[in-house]
């Protein structure tokens, strides 16, 4: 039988959230209430997010985790990406689950075949097939369109055609016709040119039931990203609190839902302790000095432009922005690596190719291009800057000999493919010096309260790439702080037991009064 696709659930009816609570800033004194990361809109069950002690999970309860963990990405994905929409081709790819369905379609429509030429006809498959149509074609009517429903339900009546079965009286071409009339009224605009081709069909009826089922299959989609449209303004305008809300659930199923973020951000606060510098006392005893939570959680964020995805899980609270983060780092590492190349063309050949921007905008339009899918498996990095190298020799010679300077000796033409593919390696100089420019640079942009006016702002070494990390930084900065205004709350907990839980209790913490008062109710 032919599979159904899993539609994204609707959404759930979100609380209306009362008055603004205390902040999870009370954390520690230098937590700016103003700031977006821990003071976003939101009720106190929300403020301390809850977990349950660790307990076995029942089949039910991973399945219904599995079932929020889809409804939240999908959710997130409908707010942040204007043009997503479901297409025959979102379905999952996985190559045996392909086979394993094919082959169940096969063996399904050739006993529906051999069922039809059986003298007389057999209709126990077909009776399926047309019950499945029934439901798909009533899923797609509105809560009001009893007089539709009522035909369809009337026309495809299942005990009806099952009492004509048994007498040899079941009209399969009739009931097609009347599915594809039905098909015809409820499809979007787009599919009426198949729904022509059906009506025009001289195929046996065989061939027809199939067609009939790959054109519902699009009218599915279609229907689903009606549904998406529909559902689009209400997600964004409710998406903080309903994205918030969906992750408290999985983690009242699922105590170990934060394990990777607390490991994450434990891994930033090991960085930050070991570059403290301890601070005298009175007493002249080394103190290490008190961390910030924003200056570790935006040391945790920077953790993210440089992550394993191979090697380390992401962190429970990125997982619906995964492939946004990968790509943005796929970017910026092939920024990185133009800038790199043009910092030692520049620096090799000096005085005779300054101050031409022509040149400068070939350059890194070729470096990019072959710097292309550098983030893929199979991608030969060593090869391209190979090649790399001796586009650069003639791209710099031509423009030498047309400005009457001479052309680059082999002697420095051989150093320069020598620097250049030594940017390869890991510990080179020059990659070095600009990915630690480049993390300087998010690392200002996460620490200021109005980082888009900063975009342009690149480090001394970056300007090659100035436009282009301007673009990547925006997009990222956006994620974070979306981020951090729905997961603040449990970013908070987190932080406060990574800092605190040796330490003093909360009450002794030191308190602003500024701050008490804009954090209370």
């Amino acid at each position: 039988m032919p599979l159904n696709n899993e539609k994204p659930s609707s959404t759930s009816s979100v609380e209306d959230q009362g008055s603004d609570v205390e902040s999870s800033s009370e954390v520690v004194s230098d937590l700016d209430c103003s700031r977006d990361s821990f003071n976003s809109d939101f009720s106190s069950k929300h403020c301390t997010p809850s977990s349950s002690p660790p307990k076995s999970l029942t089949l039910d309860e991973v399945m219904d985790s599995a079932r929020d963990i889809f409804n939240l990405k999908i959710s997130h994905e409908i707010v942040m990406n204007p043009s997503f929409h479901m297409d025959m081709s979102s379905r999952p790819q996985n190559r045996l689950f392909e086979v394993v369905r094919d082959n169940m379609h096969k063996a399904f429509w050739d006993m529906l075949k051999e069922e039809l030429s059986d003298d007389p006809p057999k209709y126990q498959f077909a009776i399926k097939l047309l019950e499945e149509i029934r439901e798909i074609l009533l899923s797609f009517l509105n809560p009001g369109a009893n007089r539709m429903r009522t035909q369809i339900m009337e026309v495809l009546d299942m005990d009806l055609i099952r009492q004509q079965a048994d007498n040899n009286a079941v009209d399969i071409q009739g009931l097609a016709s009347f599915i594809i009339n039905t098909m015809g009224k409820l499809c979007a605009p787009v599919r009426e040119e198949e729904i022509k081709k059906l009506r025009e069909s001289t195929d046996n009826i065989v061939i027809l039931l199939k067609e009939i089922f790959r054109v519902i299959d699009l009218m599915r989609v279609d229907h689903i990203n009606f549904s998406i449209e529909l559902i689009r303004p209400f997600l964004q305008k409710y998406s903080v609190e309903y994205e918030r809300e969906k992750f408290q659930k999985i983690l009242e199923k699922t105590p170990t839902a934060l394990n990777h973020t607390t490991a994450w951000i434990q891994a930033a606060k090991e960085e930050l302790s070991s570059a403290t510098v301890p601070t005298d006392t009175n007493h002249g005893v080394g103190k290490t000095a008190m961390l910030s939570p924003f200056q570790l959680l935006n040391t945790a964020f920077l953790h993210i432009l440089r992550w394993d995805y191979s090697k380390n899980p992401i962190p429970e609270t990125l997982v619906t922005d995964e492939t946004r983060l990968q790509e943005i780092q796929w970017q910026l590492n092939q920024c990185q690596a133009v800038n790199e190349v043009m910092l030692i063309v520049y620096n090799t050949v000096g005085e005779p190719i300054q101050g031409l921007a022509s040149l400068s905008d070939r350059l890194k339009r070729m470096i990019s291009v072959l710097l292309n899918g550098m983030h893929k498996p199979d991608f030969k990095f060593d090869e391209s800057l190979e090649v790399i190298s001796a586009q650069i020799c003639c791209e710099l010679n031509k423009s030498l000999t047309d400005r009457s300077y001479p052309a680059l000796t082999p002697e420095v033409q051989t150093m320069l493919t020598g620097q250049i593919c030594s940017i390869s390696q890991k510990d080179n100089p020059i990659r070095t010096l600009v990915e630690d420019r480049v993390q300087q640079y998010f690392s200002v942009l996460l620490s200021d309260s109005n980082p888009l006016a900063k975009l342009e702002q690149v480090p001394a070494g970056l300007t090659p790439i100035k436009a282009e990390l301007g673009l990547i930084a925006r997009k990222f900065i956006s994620l974070v702080n979306y981020n951090r205004t729905i997961y603040g709350p449990f970013y908070a907990g987190i932080i406060k037991k990574l800092l605190f839980s040796n330490g003093p209790s909360d009450e002794s913490l030191p308190r602003d009064r500024a701050q008490d008062s804009a954090c209370q109710d």
